[in-house]
């Protein structure tokens, strides 16, 4: 294992920048906000650690990539920030999310809440579901693992067109695997930038992807034109568990982190941390680094304290917010599911030493 360590000195000027105008607006954050932040270079610091890298295959060896300080960031030409009219992130799901309409329908409830709070001071709306036939997509099954794929790019194109007047972003969410280009072999999700545009994938997150027993294996694609779809009624869905649903908000988060202009995080374990695979995402945490935290604190406007409030609030709340069952929920088995909050325990505990820091 390889530790990441830069200096203080280092983590400093990429948090809070030599440029005297970016220095004066740090200093003018709440005293309790400058503090926490201030964690990102104390060595000692049991909320901030440096990124660790497990294996060649890990996603910084593999990627090189520039690191993006504040100043950098702040200073990027191309990056969108939300604007008073354009205040809203919009979410569509494509194909089914659950096994039951009621499944699926808890389900983006989860990830749409959980998506209010991390980006604290937006609003986060949902889009009518849509079935795969209506991206007019390609697809295939691919060859290694024999489940079915959507076509990334094809998908992004619909979301544009879609794409609401008001919208800071609109992003795709499905549980059907996706593949960018067919000499890749899958992606778990593709943005782009300066469309506002995303398309995320929670297909390779169930616990049964990769065993023999998965039942979302194809033998053969059979299609009677480019128009037939009818291969994905009642294609197979995993079952939402507490770490799929942990899996889809880390996901769903990072890549609209991208779309805010935030680049992969080289500086300290985070969120924005890039991943090459399963393993590596699973050791990524739920937070942003102090200096990831400064560029979408800039960018959206919020206050930490509230935005931590928030999202202890949607981890306390098991339930989704919806009214109880209607007789319709009934008959289709449960009408209002817990919200299975296990895996978010430990970040809960975390984000309560990050409050007892900013309200000293």
């Amino acid at each position: 294992m390889q530790i990441i360590r830069h200096s203080e000195q280092t983590l400093k000027t990429a948090l809070i920048s030599k440029n005297p105008v970016l220095v004066s607006q740090y200093e003018k954050l709440d005293a309790g906000e400058q503090r926490l932040m201030n964690e990102a270079f104390q060595p000692a610091s049991d909320l901030f650690g440096p990124i660790t890298l497990h294996s060649p295959s890990d996603w910084i060896t593999s990627h090189p990539e520039a690191p993006q300080d504040f100043e950098q960031f702040f200073s990027d030409p191309y990056r969108k920030t939300p604007s008073p009219d354009k205040r809203s992130i919009y979410i569509q799901s494509i194909g089914s999310l659950g096994n039951t309409r009621i499944i699926s329908e808890e389900y983006i409830k989860w990830l749409t809440g959980y998506c209010k709070a991390y980006f604290y001071g937006l609003r986060v709306k949902l889009l009518e579901p849509v079935p795969v036939s209506a991206t007019r997509c390609s697809f295939r099954v691919n060859e290694n693992t024999q489940n079915l794929q959507i076509h990334a790019g094809d998908i992004l194109k619909f979301l544009k067109k879609k794409k609401p007047e008001d919208a800071f972003c609109i992003v795709g969410i499905t549980m059907i695997d996706l593949y960018p280009r067919d000499s890749w072999n899958f992606v778990f999700g593709q943005a782009s930038l300066t469309d506002g545009v995303g398309i995320f994938s929670f297909a390779r997150y169930g616990s049964d992807f990769y065993s023999m027993r998965y039942e979302g294996k194809v033998k053969k694609l059979k299609k009677t034109s480019s128009s037939d779809y009818s291969i994905f009624n009642n294609y197979y869905i995993p079952e939402i568990t507490s770490v799929l649903l942990l899996r889809s908000c880390k996901t769903l988060t990072h890549e609209i982190g991208h779309i805010f202009g935030l680049r992969h995080c080289q500086w300290l374990a985070c969120l924005m941390q890039g991943s090459n695979h399963l393993e590596e995402a699973d050791r990524r945490p739920l937070n942003l680094c102090p200096i990831c935290l400064r560029k979408l604190q800039c960018a959206v406007g919020f206050s930490i304290v509230e935005r931590y409030k928030a999202l202890v609030r949607w981890i306390d709340d098991e339930s989704s917010d919806t009214p109880g069952a209607t007789p319709e929920h009934s008959r289709e088995g449960n009408g209002n599911l817990p919200k299975p909050v296990e895996a978010f325990k430990e970040w809960k505990e975390w984000i309560i030493k990050c409050l007892a820091v900013l309200q000293k």
